[in-house]
């Protein structure tokens, strides 16, 4: 049926898939008799797989119905989770539902009135279910299940904030929401020591680990059980350790704001409600019908109505202003600790005329008004005897603080091709020891051996080509490349990410801040008069300036303010304010009589500054100290947004009735909003001319308002009736440097050919400069523009393909931009046309022309990707919404930000690396301390260490098993089997302490132009590891049938003196039958201690084969303990083997055989080293490896921006060659990116030169 399957979180990252379940008992008997009959054991994959535990005991039922619910999430990893739906009774189905004050409102979750009286008909029954730290609800309108996230769900206007929210909840409504919306608190449950216990060792991997030791006790292996049980419990006591670090350090950071006392507007009763929606009387100042009472934050719903406190707090939830002004640090969020304004709601229900749209309220949209959990409330400004106000919007895991403590909790899985593969190879380990299995079973059946012994050896390969070492092994190098990130000041919170950071083939920067200094210095200004521009000005404080409209507009239109005597705010505002020279105070409360009941921010001249003027008569003295002051009262503020790329104020000078409007912006945005005559006729040229320097402009605007604007009209007029009609001023020129490491960096990245793209919010001719100047963008490659306009008067969208002229060839009076006309019909490419040189050329667009470009134009969104260095005017959705589709193409997409605004980016990104170590650094797996962009190169060079040491840990980790797989079956075949001590010296003596050494070997010093492969799943790495086990199956089957071909050769018993026998004739050469002894193992024998020898040896081998140095890790020499750990083992072998000693013999249970013997064992030894070396170094290396990474450099020379980087003869014939056969062979690259290269590369119409237009579908 259609309603059994539904959707929830439609079109957002945590969609699911939900289906409902009704428990069955038939089914449950079923399963609960099976769990009784394997002793528990049916129970494990029912917990590893939810999907499973549901269809073995529920049956399939309608959602509304359901007693359970399954769902899987739509993303690539199609995870299962189960949740059981619970109910509870409420007196109305909806939180915002209004309520009879009599009606009551039970504590949920029980079938019956908590208070024992009957069900009360008002009553009603209430289905939820808990996933996640989210609470799904059940609608009866769309027959799904939903999430009530806040005020938000009701699409309440920003005039319906004011009138019908604004007046507080009574009591009886505060109880009644709080059944929905449950606990305002972030709570981080920090699980018991023993719930996490239980949680990991069910882990499949140490289930299989107390299988393995259960069946290595009943075959006596008991040192060697109790080595691996030792291992297994540092190992879970180590990862309980690290686990439960992790959930303390969480729960602290969110604890210190979660339970807080706060004051709240209470109204007395529902009847009181309309009665108390008026707070203020204006002509007495003071409260009517509300009351103040304090509770603490945890019972917040969303309706409720906070005092925001002078002092200000730690915001306890998200609420939005609807009285005051608070100054906010949002570093929690943004990563910068600049404080910023926020201002009250607009309330358009009072605007001026009605004129003003009212618009739904957006968390989003209404950001500048909106406080949020988590923020610290610095200040706060009020109306003189008003409080500051805010209502209630989001609590709980709702909030931006609680989702972001979400994506920490519950992280998406790492989706990388390595674990894929790793999970692949396993099975195919799998495979290969279910062959050993029946193998084992088959000969000890023909040899008549007990069934307890034929079920315990078979087992026993399993053991044997599935290592139980293996996970830990694979971390090792991980948690070493971590340690090194960290001395290097690099902090990591998912390890996991570390082997993806060798993979990164494209890496996104924020301009200012990561590539640019933080500070802005102003480098001049240039005003208009009349029309027209003036000559560039460099100081500010002239006197002929300082009360000019330009300099009050510098001096006024801002957000700064004064905290504990100093000056903060943005950078840009404060570089500005301090170039005036002007002062900044707050108002005392004496003084607001004068500016109409409000507090506002004053800022004033220096006296000093002033045009002196004549002396005055005596009596004029007080009217003259007046003019003198010159102060100017800032009494609203139109915050800053990035949507809108400007802010305003209003502002009125001491003493005049009439209000000015100043206006600074971006100054495509300002022009547009000032009269046509102001603007100058060359402003585009003129701005131009200083973005293409690099320098970052702003323009500013005045204008005079009406004077029947009352100050009262000015609180509630929209900013869109303030920010039109405006008088041009000129613009602000400030010079933005580059940091001195991003050059270099970006010129190491180009040569590694890594992509470099320009993520910026800055003007896209200032982006395209700075790309210049850093190296991003070559002297000699073309830039396009790409403007892309949206569809108007029935015109479909369109793209104008802008050439920008070449750099170093400026001419004033040359045309900026060159456009070509010319025809755009779809023509059959012409495959000569493969063999034209290919232009260097780089795409650049705007926020609002990717937008657009997305929407209209989905066939070219790709083809512009892939060239696109320069994204410009993005905000922070966009720069998410670019690194999603960069991935798409199957880019591993690098994101580098200074925390503002990248946020998002941060965490979508496959490495999203933070320059600033504030709060918001949570959301990226990797924060450096050091802050620029020379942290990037290191972690990509770590990245490709720990991931060239996943795979040479994986190989040897393969061939360890696949050696020991090969000695054990071939001793199987004579009833013999390698001895519980020298099971225990090969996997504790060797593995693991070649395991835990050879992941040592630091990164290379610098980055190449190669990449690892991505996955274990590659020609090269799987022809090197099955090259390796048919050397070490040649060998050890040679030394195994060879041994029984020697003159000495009897069937071993304690008697046996071969040791000491250089020739014993007819000595029963070829008595090879042996005979079942149940009490004897018979491990002691010439093949055993043969094949023990060669095995030995050729674990040591393969370590050092598989253990590569350059060009990804420092050679393996200057591992000093892998070194010295080879070296030792390799002498104590050769000295047990050459020269026998009793002791060591016994209890390694190997025999002593003849000198002779040993020798040849020697030369053996040593030319299956020298044949291991030879295919792995020589053969492999230098043939298979260079090919692949001849066609890696091949494609992604074709797509990478930057110039093409010098290599040699043979590289650069040995990757056309490849790409040749590839092309006759009809192969294509996997990477769809590398497919849009080879597709572009024979379009003659491409990159376009003219117009295009998007097609408007029929």
């Amino acid at each position: 049926m259609e309603e059994d399957h539904k959707v929830i979180n439609q079109g957002l990252e945590d969609e699911m898939e939900i289906s409902g379940y009704q428990m069955c008992r038939w089914k449950l008997f079923l399963v609960g008799l099976g769990a009784v009959c394997t002793g528990g054991f049916l129970l494990l994959p029912l917990y590893w797989m939810p999907h499973w535990l549901l269809w073995a005991t529920c049956s399939r039922a309608t959602i509304g119905d359901a007693d359970m619910v399954l769902l899987r999430t739509t993303d690539e990893f199609k995870r299962w989770f189960r949740a059981r739906v619970r109910w509870m009774l409420a007196p109305g189905k909806k939180p915002f539902n209004k309520l009879d004050s009599q009606t009551p409102v039970t504590n949920g979750h029980s079938k019956h009135d908590p208070t024992g009286m009957q069900p009360s008909q008002h009553l009603v029954e209430i289905r939820y279910f808990t996933l996640h730290s989210t609470t799904y609800f059940w609608n009866d309108m769309i027959q799904n299940f939903e999430v009530l996230k806040g005020l938000e769900d009701l699409n309440v206007t920003c005039s319906a904030v004011h009138s019908e929210h604004s007046a507080g909840l009574t009591k009886h409504m505060q109880d009644y929401r709080k059944l929905f919306f449950g606990v305002n608190e972030i709570d981080v449950k920090v699980p018991s020591v023993f719930k996490l216990l239980i949680k990991e060792v069910l882990n499949p991997f140490y289930i299989f680990q107390f299988f393995s030791v259960i069946l290595w006790g009943v075959e006596e292996y008991y040192y060697y059980a109790a080595a691996i049980v030792f291992m297994s419990l540092v190992s879970i006591a180590t990862s309980l350790y690290t686990i439960k670090k992790q959930y303390i350090m969480l729960h602290d950071m969110v604890a210190s704001h979660s339970v807080v006392r706060v004051s709240v507007v209470r109204a007395n009763n529902d009847d009181d409600l309309q009665s108390s929606l008026e707070f203020m009387e204006h002509h007495l100042g003071r409260y009517v019908s509300t009351e103040i009472e304090e509770m603490m934050s945890t019972d917040l719903v969303p309706g409720d109505v906070m005092i925001i406190p002078n002092n200000g707090a730690v915001m306890p939830c998200d609420a939005v202003l609807v009285s005051g002004t608070c100054i906010v640090n949002e570093s929690m969020l943004t990563g910068e600790s600049v404080p910023v304004t926020k201002t009250n709601l607009p309330n358009p229900g009072q605007g001026l005329m009605g004129l003003e749209v009212d618009a739904i309220y957006s968390t989003e949209e209404h950001k500048r008004h909106t406080l949020f959990c988590g923020t610290l409330v610095i200040q706060t400004r009020f109306y003189s005897g008003e409080l500051v106000k805010a209502v209630v919007v989001r609590t709980g895991f709702s909030t931006a603080k609680g989702q972001l403590v979400r994506s920490i909790l519950y992280p998406k899985p790492t989706d990388f091709k390595l674990y894929h593969d790793a999970y692949l190879f396993l099975l195919c380990m799998v495979g290969v020891a279910a062959i050993g299995f029946f193998y084992t079973i088959v000969l000890n059946i023909l040899n008549k051996v007990p069934a307890k012994t034929i079920i315990t050896e078979s087992l026993d390969v399993i053991t044997i080509t599935v290592p139980p070492a293996l996970p830990a092994a694979m971390t090792a190098g991980i948690v070493y490349a971590q340690r090194r990130l960290k001395h290097i000041g690099i902090f990591c919170i998912s390890p996991q990410r570390i082997n993806i950071c060798g993979q990164l083939n494209l890496v996104c920067f924020d301009k200012t801040g990561t590539l640019t200094e933080d500070g802005l210095d102003l480098w001049g200004i240039q005003r208009a008069e009349s029309g027209s521009f003036c000559l560039s000005e460099v100081n500010v404080c002239q006197e002929t300036l300082v009360t000019s409209p330009f300099v009050v507009c510098m001096a006024s239109c801002h957000s700064l303010t004064n905290i504990n005597g100093q000056l903060s705010g943005d950078p840009l505002d404060l570089k500005m304010f301090e170039a005036t020279g002007w002062l900044l105070q707050e108002a005392t409360e004496e003084e607001t009589s004068l500016h109409n009941q409000i507090t506002p921010t004053v800022v004033r001249p220096p006296r000093q500054v002033l045009p002196e003027p004549a002396t005055p008569p005596v009596h004029e003295m007080e009217l003259n100290e007046l003019s003198l002051s010159y102060e100017i009262g800032i009494l609203r503020q139109f915050p800053f947004s990035s949507a809108l790329q400007r802010m305003s104020v209003v502002a009125r000078r001491l003493g005049e009735k009439r209000m000015d409007a100043y206006l600074k912006g971006a100054p495509e945005v300002v022009a547009s909003l000032c009269r046509r005559e102001t603007v100058p006729g060359n402003f585009s040229q003129v701005l131009e001319n200083y973005t293409k320097q690099g320098f970052r402009v702003i323009a500013l605007a005045h204008r005079h308002l009406e004077s029947r604007l009352t100050w009262h009209k000015m609180q509630n007029i929209s900013r869109d009736l303030v920010e039109n009609n405006m008088e041009f001023l000129g613009l602000i020129i400030m010079q933005n440097k580059l940091k001195a490491e991003t050059p270099m960096v970006l010129e190491q990245l180009r040569h590694a050919n890594i992509r470099a793209v320009m993520v910026t919010g800055d003007n896209i001719l200032t982006a395209v400069s700075v790309a210049r100047d850093c190296g991003m963008i070559p002297p000699q490659d073309r830039v396009i523009i790409a403007e892309a306009l949206p569809p108007v008067d029935g015109r479909p969208a369109r793209i104008e393909w802008h050439y920008m002229d070449e750099p170093g060839l400026h001419d004033s009076d040359a045309a900026p931009f060159e456009v070509v006309q010319i025809s755009m019909g779809e023509e059959d490419p012409d495959p000569d046309e493969d063999l034209r040189p290919l232009e260097h050329y780089h795409f650049a667009m705007s926020g609002k022309s990717f937008t657009v470009v997305t929407e209209h134009f989905q066939d070219l969104v790709y083809k512009l990707l892939l060239r696109g260095t320069v994204f410009a005017r993005m905000t922070p959705d966009q720069k998410t919404q670019l690194v999603e589709l960069l991935q798409s193409v199957d880019y591993y997409v690098g994101m580098c930000g200074d925390g503002a605004n990248d946020c998002g980016a941060l965490k979508r990104a496959h490495s999203g690396i933070s320059l600033s170590e504030l709060e918001a650094s949570v959301a990226s797996p990797f924060t450096s301390k050091i802050p620029n962009i020379s942290c990037v190169p290191n972690l990509i060079r770590e990245g490709r260490a720990a991931l060239i040491t996943s795979f040479c840990v994986f190989k040897f980790m393969a061939l360890y098993s696949m050696i020991q797989y090969i000695s054990v079956t071939m001793l199987y075949s004579m009833l013999s089997n390698l001895g519980d001590f020298q099971f225990l010296f090969i996997d504790v003596a060797i593995i693991l302490l070649i395991v835990f050494t050879m992941s040592l070997n630091p990164a290379w010093k610098e980055l190449v132009s190669r990449r690892p492969p991505s996955g274990l799943i590659s020609g090269p790495l799987l022809v090197s590891v099955l090259t390796q086990i048919l050397v070490s199956l040649g060998f050890q089957m040679f030394v195994f049938l060879w041994v029984r071909h020697q003159s000495w050769y009897e069937k071993w018993t304690p008697s046996s003196n071969a040791c000491n026998s250089s020739s014993v004739a007819s000595l029963s050469v070829h008595n090879t039958n042996v005979t079942y002894d149940p009490y004897d193992k018979n491990i002691r024998n010439y093949e055993n201690t043969s094949v023990f020898f060669v095995s030995c040896f050729q674990y040591l081998i393969v370590a050092i084969v598989f253990s590569k140095g350059k060009p990804f890790r420092q050679p393996s020499y200057k591992n000093w303990l892998f070194l010295l750990s080879v070296c030792m083992l390799y002498i104590f072998l050769l000295f047990i083997m050459l020269y026998p000693v009793p002791a060591i013999n016994k209890f390694l249970e190997i025999v002593c055989i003849p000198f002779q013997w040993r020798m040849t064992l020697l030369v053996i030894i040593l030319l299956n080293t020298g044949m291991s070396v030879l295919l792995e170094t020589f053969v492999l290396d230098a043939i298979l490896w260079r090919l692949v990474f001849s066609r890696g450099k091949q494609c992604s020379s074709d797509i990478t921006a930057a110039a093409r980087t010098p290599q040699s003869t043979i590289d650069h014939w040995g990757s056309r060659c490849m790409a040749a056969l590839l092309r006759w062979g009809g192969r294509t690259p996997r990477a769809r990116y590398m497919c849009l290269a080879q597709e572009l590369r024979v379009d003659p119409d491409w990159p376009p030169k003219t117009t295009t237009e998007a097609i408007i579908p029929s």
